[in-house]
């Protein structure tokens, strides 16, 4: 069965980093898109950074453009999240997810699985 499983969350003071990785299974991970997505306290899921099938391409929530990155290791099974000048409105639950085909699309419900998040705090 499909499985993704997050890891790298922890606390962060602002202006500092972390990355996120997830490791997936029971699919064929080189066909398909991955997402990482997040939810803030109190608020709703959001979509924060896709990556196509192949990595040929990404693509950013305007509010993290500069300074996370997505990439992807299709010989390892595993989509990774670099985060980078983190600010306190970074602070949610992430979440990796598998889309349904090969395209990155930024909503969340064009993906079909997902992971059970890791927490990132960004705090002084």
């Amino acid at each position: 069965q499909v499985q993704l499983v997050e890891s790298g969350g922890g606390l962060a003071q602002p202006g500092g980093s972390l990355r996120l990785s997830c490791a997936a299974s029971g699919f064929t991970f080189n066909s398909y898109a991955m997402s990482w997505a997040r939810q803030a306290p109190g608020k709703g899921l959001e979509w924060v950074s896709g990556i196509y099938s192949d990595g040929s391409d990404t693509y950013y929530k305007d509010s993290v453009k500069g300074r996370f990155t997505i990439s992807r290791d299709n010989a390892k099974n595993t989509v990774y999240l670099q985060m980078n000048s983190l600010k306190p409105e970074d602070t949610a639950l992430y979440y990796c997810a598998k889309a349904w085909g090969t395209t990155p699309y930024p909503r969340v419900s064009e993906y079909d699985y997902w992971g059970q998040g890791t927490q990132v705090t960004v705090s002084s």
